[in-house]
């Protein structure tokens, strides 16, 4: 068998897995039928579903204002805090958040599949702003404990209402934990540029490194040099970062501060105790997810996508969708005949890899990606186009079919190359560049563009094959 028909088998059978991956239920409604009519256990073809965008599933978007009262470089902030913001969304396994800034202190948080506005808020955090905060003075600490000590007393007393707290001065440090024992310094997470788990090279007990930039370096240095011997806590929403009772959990109950052992300078320090790997790396986990350049809290706008409006969304989607892809197979078959209606059947295979590779990735789908997508089933589309505009020029100057064929392709291949190409460089700018939502159209134009090579080039060039040999004149309009 030559080696055209392995191919073209090859074909066939990739376009039955591509397919049936995309869509099981014809399958597997089948393989129910037979197992219930023949007592046969034939196993389903796996269902892995499509995840989906908030604009296409529903979901919770959050709009929150920063602080930028003491912040000089105002820009720079709120990109660092849109990373930061990004970065935490993503650790709750969150799929394709957009985090962008709007105007010049907003940022705009849109979570896909969260449907619950207060869970959304929780999984940011509500005050989420790291500190380094020094210890008051005696003085200072014997005023807040004599403050704690009248707050207590009066909620022993039996009657005693919030009113009756709210009578003794400063009585919110009741509400502060550990952090009322301590004030903050000039150092916040703006300055921490990494937070990583090592291990001390003679006991192999686990550290946390804390790695500060250019301008935290020198407030670091000057801050332990003034807390030598003195506790320097790491505060996240008032409390202490450090886990000490293990429940995995940031409270009141977590004292711990290290130890400032002497001035530290080089923007490097190390954290040491007696701890375990897991507690190391939640420490550093939180450091790193806290490092909030500034400060934002509660957010002042919040909304719910209804997975109604999603799916109508999705619907007009899919609607559009197959409409241009009739209206596609029509043109083809019309201008192009016979290669055009191989052509249609190239293109069905390439929307079954597409949506394959979007399921096995996975690829979460927005209305921009698919937008990303139905252009690059154009660009798939135009490579055919120039495949049989140049067989059609070569047929018309009386070569046979076979010399046509390949003297077309070889002729069309620049063009194809260069288009989609440079189509391409420019997703793959818009991903690195891009912001979360820029980048779901930019990821499947690029997949799909590459997709679209293959199946121009190879997929339409084999189907075109089979037919190679010697054409009747009564079959050649169907080539012309």
């Amino acid at each position: 068998m030559q080696q055209k028909y392995y191919v073209f088998i090859g074909i066939i059978i990739l376009a039955f897995l591509v397919g049936t991956f995309s869509y099981p239920n014809y399958f597997n409604n089948g393989v129910d039928y037979l197992n219930s009519k023949l007592s046969l256990n034939i196993p389903h073809f796996l269902d892995k579903p499509f995840i989906l965008g908030l604009d296409l599933k529903g979901g919770v978007s959050l709009t929150y204002q920063a602080d930028l009262s003491t912040v000089a470089d105002k820009s720079s902030a709120m990109s660092g805090l849109r990373d930061v913001i990004e970065r935490r969304v993503n650790m709750f396994g969150v799929s394709e958040p957009v985090v962008q800034v709007q105007g010049e202190d907003r940022l705009v948080v849109e979570m896909p599949g969260v449907t619950d506005i207060q869970q959304a808020i929780q999984m940011i955090g509500q005050t989420p702003y790291l500190e380094f905060s020094e210890q008051k003075s005696e003085e200072e600490i014997k005023y807040v404990e004599n403050v704690l000590k009248q707050v207590r007393d009066i909620q022993t007393k039996e009657g005693s209402t919030i009113k009756d707290i709210e009578k003794i001065k400063d009585w919110q440090f009741a509400l502060q934990g550990q952090s009322a024992f301590f004030k903050p310094t000039e150092l916040n997470g703006k300055y921490l540029t990494k937070a990583s788990v090592i291990f001390d090279q003679t006991t192999y007990k686990p550290q946390i490194q804390l790695k500060f930039n250019s301008e935290g370096a020198d407030i670091f240095a000057e801050i332990t040099g003034r807390n030598i011997e003195k506790p320097l806590a790491i505060f996240l929403d008032g409390f202490s970062i450090i886990d000490t009772n293990g429940d995995n959990k940031i409270d009141a109950q977590d004292a711990y501060a290290p130890i400032v052992q002497a001035k530290i300078t080089g923007g490097e320090a190390v954290i040491t105790g007696d701890m375990s790997n897991k507690t190391a790396t939640s420490i550093a986990l939180r450091l790193n997810s806290g490092a909030l350049p500034v400060k934002i809290g509660a957010p002042i706008s919040q909304e719910a996508v209804g997975p109604t409006l999603g799916s109508i969304s999705l619907k007009k989607s899919l609607i559009a969708g197959f409409y241009g892809l009739i209206g596609i197979i029509i043109f083809m078959i019309v201008f192009y005949r016979l290669p055009g209606f191989l052509a249609s059947i190239a293109i069905i295979i390439y929307i079954a890899i597409n949506l394959s590779l979007f399921k096995l990735i996975p690829v979460t789908l927005t209305l921009a990606g698919i937008a990303g997508f139905l252009l690059s089933m154009g660009m798939a589309l135009d490579a055919n186009i120039l495949i049989f505009s140049r067989i059609h020029e070569e047929l018309k100057l009386g070569k046979g079919y076979v010399v046509a064929l390949k003297d077309g392709q070889k002729r069309a291949w620049p063009s194809i190359r260069d288009g989609n190409l440079t189509t391409i460089l420019v997703g793959v700018i818009l991903f690195i560049f891009g912001t979360s939502f820029v980048k779901g159209f930019a990821f499947t134009l690029v997949i799909s563009n590459l997709i679209g090579m293959f199946t121009a080039i190879v997929i339409t060039n084999y189907l075109l094959k089979i037919f190679l040999g010697n054409k009747e004149p009564k079959w050649l309009w169907l080539w012309r």
